[in-house]
């Protein structure tokens, strides 16, 4: 088999969304392909929009893709069906491409986000602060309901039951135990950037968690282990997801 053919039957897959220099997923990818010697490759598409989203993914003939910000919610009127999962959730970050190029959407930041969450705060259920309202704070809150934990939701909107920043105080975060970051704020390469909270109101009874993975410790969870909390940031997170990915790619 020529180079060509090789090439061609190879399987392809791929991440999509606006910024991809700091993303974990294509190193990830290329690691587990090569270590348990499967034929199949990993690229990182950057979008500035979905418009020309379908004839990229026709043009690299890719079986499957990642989503992430600012397209986990975009990317749903583009897709053929959806996951039980990401219908609830209203958000997708894995495509499934069908061999009759049915588009299906599913959500594996759920299981990625309850597997790392328990881990985290084992049987304790403390009342939850989420910060941020988009994909991925929205499958948060689908663990939350799961798992039976009560939350509010920090925005730096007015929306329809939700607290504001400059409205967190000391009562709010003494009634409320774990605080979980699902905004890009403090993303590599903007490290000294910081969810704007009340951090003197953090102590060693409170669990805290960032998404984020780049750095290891945003300036969040660096801050409130200074203060005695519990943290974990979102890289085991992303690493349960991506291989939840892989089990649908290969369905």
């Amino acid at each position: 088999m020529n180079n060509d053919q090789t090439a061609k039957n190879q399987l392809k897959f791929g991440l999509i969304g606006k910024r991809l220099d700091y993303s974990f997923s294509q190193k990830y990818f290329t690691q587990k392909f090569d270590q348990e010697g499967i034929d199949a490759s990993y690229q990182n598409i950057e979008l500035a929009n979905l418009e020309t989203l379908k004839e990229q993914i026709k043009t690299a003939t890719i079986s499957g893709f990642n989503v992430t910000i600012p397209f986990k919610e975009k990317i749903i009127p583009l897709l053929h069906s959806l996951s039980q999962t990401a219908k609830d959730i209203g958000a997708v970050n894995c495509v499934k491409i069908t061999k009759d190029n049915q588009w299906i959407g599913h959500n594996t930041d759920v299981i990625g986000f309850e597997k790392s969450l328990l881990s985290l705060i084992k049987l304790a259920r403390p009342n939850a602060l989420i910060f941020g309202t988009g994909g991925a704070s929205k499958a948060v809150q689908f663990v939350l309901d799961h798992l039976k934990i009560n939350y509010k939701i920090v925005s730096r909107n007015d929306y329809l039951e939700t607290i504001q920043y400059q409205d967190l105080n000391e009562d709010i975060l003494s009634e409320h135990k774990l605080l979980i970051n699902t905004t890009p704020v403090g993303t590599f390469p903007n490290i000294k950037n910081c969810i704007d909270i009340p951090l003197e109101y953090i102590g060693k009874q409170h669990f805290c968690m960032d998404l984020i993975y780049n750095p290891e410790k945003t300036k969040f969870l660096t801050q409130a282990q200074d203060k005695g909390a519990q943290i974990k940031n979102g890289r085991e997170m992303l690493e349960i997801q991506a291989e939840e990915s892989w089990k649908i790619w290969l369905s």
